[in-house]
């Protein structure tokens, strides 16, 4: 392959100088911005004049270039000179998927997968959590994002999630970064009540005569097919689980969301108490009655959304309560949101059919299992200490997720040839202690300081970048056939 920096735009093949095709683009005044493999990635280069901050060179042509950096002033240019890298809300789109990239470099395998399908896709999605987990911040997941997107010159539009945001500091912070859509999780403000006696919510409720006679009066309509009734136990339940999340969604809403871009999701899925269809009725109708806006919002499902494996639960018991949670969404005009679906293949039919194809789905993890599973298939010696690492500090990263592994059902990496270790990624144990254990195989130092695996995982991912897009395709893409039902 020819040095990129011999490369003529609008003369040369783009492939013999490693340069991308679709990523070839003019500004409006005529400077050419491409992107090109270089032996520190894939790197944004541009005419001089452009303004991109970098190492400059001259080109083949004897115009002066430059290899952008891969800094956040440089993904604000890029933004403002082609607005289709940049986010917009999208959520109100029929079907959406978000695809979290813990790495900054799954996005153009997302996109080949979506670029088969009728569906928009969140590529820039990340929690505060994430962040710390994966040493980055708002503003690199968005520059990976956008960058990926010049590259593959898509243009159909893309959002950005500040993903589980608990206080107003994370929303405003997600918000001035660009981000175009605020999933807010009111976990803390949720109190979980399975273990309370009825003496107990009896003596916790706070009569409320407004409440009690507008839903203890009668079954609500919900739709032609779905009524909600309450009882005096429910109504106490919904007041006493959901009613301090409510107002505090409904102070975000008025003070940091309104008037404002952003898609707002409500996320009440971060808790033990399943989310009953009354219950979601209530919260629903309280949002409304405060004149907070949504357009989408996670209930916590029957069943368990556990990391990076299959749904564990009963389906029937799901399709009914998700039937009822769809058309309650239905009617207040916004869209359910299925949080933890990666690899949740048992109930995407459903979702897709009961949601009437409306609805909106978080991946995350499953796309650093893939990067994961390629490392066991390229280099074996070192996906063996990186397993080994995982199960040393599974107990730790324990803290962060919610797991049933059961580490004993792993084989055992000595009973395992080389050609073996990719399998792996079909058992449910070792998926979850893979899994939940990146920011800590990411983040791992040895005793002088440098980085354990870190730098030696994204040499081989930059190597067999092709081989990464090919596998993400295929599991993105099974994804989204499950949900679309093949349209």
């Amino acid at each position: 392959m020819k040095d990129f920096r011999s490369y003529i735009p609008g003369i040369s093949d783009p492939a013999e100088f490693g340069v991308f095709e679709r990523s070839v683009h003019k500004t409006e005044k005529g400077e050419y911005v491409f992107t090109a493999r270089t032996g520190k990635g894939d790197r944004i280069v541009a005419e001089r004049s452009a303004g991109f901050k970098g190492e400059g060179f001259t080109g083949a042509d004897g115009k002066e270039y430059v290899l952008a950096e891969n800094c956040h002033e440089n993904g604000e240019l890029l933004r403002k000179l082609f607005p289709f890298t940049a986010p917009s809300p999208i959520l109100s789109k029929q079907r959406t998927v978000g695809t979290g990239d813990r790495l900054g470099i799954a996005t153009p395998g997302h996109l080949r997968a979506f670029s088969r399908f009728d569906v928009y896709p969140v590529l820039a999605q990340q929690s505060v959590r994430e962040l710390n987990l994966t040493e980055r911040d708002f503003e690199n997941v968005l520059d990976c994002a956008s960058r990926a997107v010049f590259r593959e010159d898509y243009t159909r539009g893309w959002g950005a999630d500040g993903d589980h945001l608990k206080t107003p500091e994370e929303v405003e912070y997600a918000i001035s970064c660009g981000y175009t859509m605020i999933t807010l999780d009111c976990s803390a403000y949720i109190k979980n009540v399975s273990a309370m006696t009825d003496q107990e919510l009896e003596a916790e409720y706070i009569p409320n005569e407004m409440l009690e006679n507008e839903y203890l009066t009668g079954p609500v309509k919900v739709s032609d097919a779905l009524t909600v009734e309450m009882d005096m136990k429910t109504l106490m339940q919904a007041v006493i689980i959901y009613g301090k999340a409510i107002d505090f969604a409904a102070k975000i809403w008025r003070e940091h969301i309104k008037g404002r871009p952003v898609d707002f999701e409500i996320s009440i899925d971060e808790t033990d108490t399943p989310t009953v269809p009354a219950h979601h009725y209530f919260v629903a109708n309280e949002l409304t009655k405060r004149g907070v806006k949504i357009t989408t919002m996670a209930p916590r499902f029957c069943g368990e959304f556990q990391k990076g494996i299959d749904y564990i639960g009963d389906l029937d018991q799901f399709r009914a309560e998700m039937k009822k949670h769809a058309a309650i969404a239905d009617a207040f005009g916004y869209k359910i949101s299925v949080h933890s679906g990666s690899d949740k293949f048992s109930v995407f039919p459903s979702v897709g059919e009961l949601t009437g194809q409306h609805f909106h789905l978080k991946t995350a993890g499953t796309s650093w299992l893939e990067a994961m599973k390629l490392v066991a298939m390229k280099d074996p010696a070192l996906y063996r200490q990186i397993h080994g690492f995982a199960l040393e500090n599974f107990t730790k990263a324990t803290a962060y997720y919610h797991v049933t592994t059961d580490l004993s059902k792993i084989p055992a990496l000595e009973t395992l040839s080389d050609a073996e270790l990719p399998a792996l990624f079909e058992n449910s144990d070792a998926r979850q202690l893979i899994h939940i254990t990146y920011g800590l195989i990411l983040t791992a130092r040895n005793v002088d300081g440098s980085l354990r695996f870190k730098d030696r995982l994204y040499d081989l991912w930059n190597t067999y970048e092709e081989d990464y897009a090919a596998l993400l395709d295929a599991h993105i893409g099974r994804h989204l056939e499950m949900l679309c039902g093949g349209r």
